[in-house]
């Protein structure tokens, strides 16, 4: 069974060619197979399946569950297909569970994602390290909580859950902790639903700059985001956005099948 690993910005994934649609994807094998441990390690899984006629992104967190969207996993996903020969360079569209995205692939191993629309829902508050943080409420085809503090980001501990509200986020919330560093420059750490601290998160970038613009009463900009592990450039217009940044295939090979019979 063949394996790749790669990342965006650092935000890792394992990616599962499946293009006869037969791997059971079972949220033990998920673990097991994103355990830095007992495991290859990494972020999420990116299922490579094909649905209707199309190229469908089947995205599944660290811990088994089922997301909507990412953004730094979908440009993986697309220089996989460009990679392997499944697509040739540049423009084409991806399904994920939050709709289709048109991605565009570039030479320098760069990739353009169609975000869909970043919409701003309303204003809530982060718990962390015991404070509330106010922030803005985004939907990216995921829900986000999304703070500009002027407290460094760096200063707080992430390796506890932020708290959050159960009742508007009834499904949790990735939480993004934001800097401005300049005009047009932001800074962002962010504790991902069902994974923890990421070292980065694609949606989370654009909900970052979605919510620095609300913040000034804006619903169009741009702004570079850096993140634990990189650097991403986002665009946000009031019916869509983008987000581009590296894609890097890092590995492959070929899982073992007694190791993934006996995960359940």
């Amino acid at each position: 069974m063949e394996f790749v690993k790669g990342h965006g910005t650092e935000n890792d994934f394992v990616v599962l060619p499946d293009l006869d649609d037969q791997l059971d994807l079972t949220v033990a094998r998920v673990q097991a197979l994103c355990d830095r441990q007992r495991g290859l390690g990494a972020d999420g899984v990116l299922r490579v399946v094909r649905v209707d006629g199309k190229w469908f992104m089947d995205y599944r967190n660290a811990d088994g569950s089922i997301a909507e969207m990412c953004g730094n996993g979908l440009r993986v996903f697309a220089r996989y297909l460009v990679d392997a020969g499944h697509q040739p360079q540049g423009e084409f569209v991806v399904g994920t569970r939050a709709g289709d995205r048109t991605v565009t692939t570039h030479p320098d191993g760069s990739v353009t994602n169609d975000m869909g629309p970043a919409r701003v829902t309303g204003t809530s508050i982060a718990a962390v390290d015991g404070a509330g943080i106010g922030g803005f409420a985004v939907d990216v085809g995921n829900p986000h909580l999304a703070c500009v503090t002027e407290t460094p980001v760096e200063s707080f501990d992430l390796t506890v859950p932020p708290g959050f509200d159960p009742v508007m986020f009834p499904h949790g919330v990735n939480v993004e902790l934001i800097n401005v560093i300049g005009d047009g420059a932001l800074r962002m750490r962010v504790y991902e639903r069902g994974v923890g601290e990421t070292r980065s998160c694609g949606t989370g970038t654009v909900a970052s700059v979605a919510s620095w613009l609300a913040g000034q009463g804006r619903t169009t900009g741009s702004a570079t985001v850096d993140v634990l592990g990189g650097q991403v450039f986002v665009t946000v217009e009031p019916t869509t956005s983008t987000l581009t940044g590296p894609a890097v295939l890092v590995a492959r090979g070929e899982l073992d099948k007694s190791w993934w019979d006996a995960l359940v």
